[in-house]
């Protein structure tokens, strides 16, 4: 059986994205969702293998859609779930789908490793401006003449969600550290695979008094694993999207794949407007913000191609 016992052994923090694991254009039904993480995690096997230590993350977009959903429908008969505990219980169920996936494909490999899910409670700005003006939709969609009611009834924030219809609108404040990266570090360092920080993790401020509260918000999951990457000393971030390679004039006739992108290249291209806000620019920025605290890459390519990317046939790989 293969263990580890190489003290040089690199440190990597796997993001993957919550369609990973509940796919466009499928119902996302569980047995669809463990389907998706089985092949999601071939990759993340690939690189245990290979005796990287690793700690797992993961977005929950599609699955707090649809928590937020069984909500909205069923408050008539049981109380309504907060939106920061809907993250809470997702980074549970969706760790145990990845932890036991994980488990089974590294038994099978005949690999000896512990695999572990931990709730994570990550720390933002209390006066964060998206606090005060959200901007990330979240949902059901409603119909115009219904926004009025929710707004005064249930306190929500809605705003039309251009060529789809009205949506709630929360907070995506920054994340500034994680709560629980010290217990992580350990694991990780012990050779242990943690999943952790699901979701982006689950949104908490901090008193005047030291004490945590939790906040009603969504956190960007790849600036969270970032964040994680940096605390735990990680050596290199992966950052699993739907595309091969980060691509400069995107669906264009002019698209250029990039295969290596230098920190002071990414801030330009950011400057150029060439990465979206609501794509792979915050991927971009949590990329320059790993590399900027010590991080030695970071290698942005889709989930399927994980294992071609471990070897460089394909993704964009960033360095200093």
């Amino acid at each position: 059986m293969h263990s580890l016992h190489n003290s040089e052994t690199r440190i990597a923090v796997i993001a993957l994205g919550g369609n990973a694991i509940t796919r466009e254009f499928e119902e996302g039904d569980i047995y669809q969702q463990f389907a998706n993480t089985r092949r999601a995690l071939i990759g993340v096997a690939d690189l245990i293998e290979r005796g990287y230590r690793v700690a797992v993350t993961h977005g929950n977009g599609p699955q707090v859609g649809h928590a937020l959903i069984r909500v909205e429908e069923t408050r008539h008969i049981v109380p309504p779930v907060p939106l920061g505990v809907l993250v809470a219980d997702l980074e549970g169920g969706m760790g145990y789908m990845i932890e036991q996936t994980l488990q089974n494909k590294l038994k099978l490999r005949g690999i000896r490793r512990d695999v572990i899910t931990l709730l994570s409670q990550v720390v933002v700005d209390k006066d964060d401006h998206s606090i005060l003006n959200p901007t990330k939709f979240v949902g059901p969609f409603y119909k115009k003449e219904d926004v009025e009611r929710l707004e005064r009834e249930r306190g929500y924030m809605i705003k039309e969600d251009p060529g789809r219809g009205y949506r709630r609108v929360v907070p995506s404040p920054l994340p500034r550290r994680i709560v629980e990266a010290m217990i992580i570090k350990r694991l990780v360092h012990d050779g242990v695979v943690v999943i952790t920080v699901g979701g982006g993790g689950i949104p908490v401020y901090v008193e005047s008094d030291g004490r945590l509260e939790g906040v009603d918000a969504v956190i960007d999951k790849d600036r969270a694993s970032a964040i994680l990457a940096k605390e735990i000393e990680a050596d290199e971030l992966y950052i699993l999207t739907a595309v091969d390679k980060v691509a400069l004039n995107y669906g264009t006739p002019q698209e250029t794949p990039l295969d290596l992108l230098t920190v002071s290249q990414a801030r330009r291209y950011l400057d150029e407007q060439q990465f979206p806000a609501g794509s792979m620019g915050p991927k971009i920025e949590a990329a320059i913000d790993f590399i900027a605290a010590g991080g030695k890459r970071v290698i942005i390519s889709s989930v399927e191609r994980m294992p071609d990317a471990i070897q460089g046939r394909t993704g964009t790989v960033m360095v200093k």
